[in-house]
C-alpha cells in the first residue's frame, strides 16, 4: 500500500487514539449519550431536544468513511422532518483536511470536529467510521463499528425507523 506521509501520520494517530481509549468501558445500550454541547466540539451543534440522533465519527483519510457519506446524506434528508438529526464528527487533526473533505462531499447534515478527541475517548471509539444512534431521551440504542455498504445502511434505517416510531 502506497501511503503519503500525511496519511501515514493520520493512521498512526488514529491507532494511538484507539489504543489509548481501549481500556475505557464502552457505552452500553441504554446509557445516556454525552451532551454534545459540553465536550469541546468545534462547530455548531443544533438543538437536539427530543430528537433522534445518528452520530458518525469519520476522518478524511478513511476510505469506509468516504463510502458512508452518500448513505448518511440520504438518511439525513429522508428522516429530517420526522425528528432525526445526523451529526458527522470529524477526527481530523488538521481542520483543512476536514474542510477539503466537506467541500468534496457536500454533506446535508451537521459537521463538527473533535479536535482533542474528547468525545471519541468518552465513547471509546474503536473503528473508523463508528456510528451511534441515540433516542429522543438521549439514550444510546445502537452502535456500529465500520461501514459495510448497503448492509450497514439497511441497519441504520431499520433502527432509526424503530426509534422514530416511539413517542
Amino acid at each position: 500500500m502506497n501511503m503519503s506521509p500525511r496519511n501515514l501520520r493520520a493512521c498512526l494517530m488514529a491507532a494511538a487514539l484507539l489504543t489509548a481509549t481501549s481500556f475505557a468501558a464502552p457505552p452500553k445500550t441504554g446509557d445516556l449519550f454525552p451532551d454534545l454541547s459540553k465536550v469541546g466540539l468545534e462547530g455548531t451543534v443544533p438543538d437536539l431536544q427530543g430528537k433522534v440522533l445518528l452520530v458518525d465519527f469519520w476522518a478524511s483519510w478513511c476510505g469506509p468513511c468516504r463510502a458512508s457519506f452518500p448513505a448518511l446524506k440520504e438518511i439525513a434528508e429522508k428522516y429530517k422532518d420526522k425528528g432525526l438529526v445526523v451529526i458527522g464528527v470529524s477526527l481530523d487533526e488538521d481542520k483543512a483536511d476536514m474542510d477539503a473533505f466537506v467541500r468534496k462531499t457536500s454533506p446535508t447534515f451537521t459537521i463538527v470536529r473533535d479536535p482533542k478527541s474528547k468525545l471519541a475517548e468518552l465513547l471509546d471509539v474503536q473503528a473508523m467510521p463508528s456510528s451511534f444512534i441515540v433516542d429522543r431521551s438521549g439514550k444510546l440504542v445502537a452502535t456500529h463499528l465500520g461501514y459495510s455498504g448497503d448492509a450497514t445502511k439497511k441497519e441504520y434505517i431499520q433502527e432509526i425507523e424503530r426509534v422514530l416510531a416511539k413517542p
